[in-house]
C-alpha cells in the first residue's frame, strides 16, 4: 500500500498504459481519478477499479477542458497529490515529406501541450500543500531518432526537457516532476501496428538487449515506484523503461549486410 490515502489523476487511462497505471495506483492504496476523451469509457474504467474511484472526461489540449477537469477533481476530493500525464494519441508512421501540418499540430497539442496543461494547472494545489507527484510519458522515441516518427518524437523530446525544467522549477515546494519512457510494449496498439505491418515484432526483438517487447504493467511498476516515497528524492528525470533498447550499441554479429543493421533501428 505505497499509495495509500492519496489522489491520483490519470489522464487518458481508460485503456492501455493509463488503465495499467491506474490499477496499479488502486492496488496500492490510491484514490484514481480516470480521465478520457470517452467518459462512458472512463466511468466503466473507473467502476471496475471499486466505488471509491471517479472519472472525468476532457481534452486535455484544450485549456477551458483541463481547467474544468481539475476544478471537478479538487472539488471532490481536495487535493491532488499524483498526476499522470498520459493522455496521447499514436503516430501515422508517414515520411516527413508526406506528413499533414495538421498530424503534425494535433500530435504536439495532445502530447506536449496537454502535458504541460494539466501540470501547470495541478501544480498551484501542490504547490500549496508542499507536496506532489508529476509524472509524465516521454518515450524512447523522444530519447533517439526514429524516421517517420517527426512530430510524435519531437513531442516526446519536449515533454522531457518539460520534465527537467518543471522538476527544477517545482522541487523547492516538494513537487517531484518525472517521466517514463517506454519501449516496445506488447498492448493493444502494439497488437494493431504490428497487424498492419507497420511495426515489424522479430526485428524489435532482435534490436532489444532483452529479446522481448515489455507489458502496460512494467510501466505501471515504474510509475508506481516513482510516485511513492521509495523516490522521494529523485526529480528531473526521465526513467528508460525499454528492456535496453536505447543502450543497445553494436549488434554482436558483423557479418550481416548493411541493410539489415539498418532495418534494426527502424520502428
Amino acid at each position: 500500500m505505497q499509495l495509500e490515502n492519496r489522489i491520483a489523476l490519470v489522464t487518458g487511462a481508460a485503456s492501455g498504459l493509463g488503465l495499467a497505471t491506474a490499477t496499479a495506483f488502486a492496488r496500492e492504496g490510491a484514490t484514481v481519478v480516470i480521465n478520457d476523451l470517452r467518459l462512458e469509457a472512463a466511468e466503466a474504467a473507473a467502476s471496475a477499479l471499486g466505488e471509491k474511484h471517479f472519472a472525468v472526461s476532457g481534452d486535455v489540449s484544450s485549456e477551458e477542458a483541463v481547467k474544468a477537469m481539475v476544478e471537478t477533481v479538487l472539488a471532490r476530493f481536495g487535493r491532488i497529490d499524483i498526476l499522470v500525464n498520459n493522455a496521447g494519441m499514436p503516430d501515422s508512421f508517414t515520411p516527413t515529406v508526406d506528413q499533414t501540418l495538421s498530424h503534425w499540430q494535433r500530435l504536439i497539442d495532445v502530447h506536449l501541450t496537454g502535458t504541460y496543461l494539466v501540470s501547470k494547472i495541478v501544480a498551484p494545489s501542490m504547490i500549496a500543500q508542499r507536496s506532489g507527484v508529476i509524472l509524465n510519458l516521454n518515450s524512447i522515441a523522444g530519447l533517439m531518432g526514429l524516421p517517420v516518427r517527426t512530430a510524435y518524437s519531437a513531442a516526446k523530446a519536449g515533454i522531457g526537457m518539460l520534465t527537467q525544467v518543471l522538476g527544477c522549477e517545482w522541487g523547492p515546494y516538494n513537487v517531484r516532476v518525472n517521466a517514463v519512457a517506454p519501449g516496445y510494449m506488447m498492448t493493444p496498439l502494439t497488437e494493431k501496428l504490428i497487424a498492419e505491418g507497420k511495426i515489424d515484432e522479430k526485428r524489435i526483438r532482435r534490436r532489444t538487449p532483452m529479446g522481448k517487447m515489455g507489458t502496460a504493467e512494467d510501466i505501471a511498476e515504474a510509475m508506481v515506484f516513482l510516485a511513492s516515497d521509495r523516490a522521494k528524492f529523485i526529480t528531473a528525470i526521465t526513467l528508460p523503461v525499454d528492456g535496453g533498447y536505447c543502450s543497445w550499441g553494436r549488434h554482436p554479429t558483423p557479418s550481416r549486410s548493411t541493410e539489415e543493421r539498418r532495418d534494426d533501428h527502424e520502428p
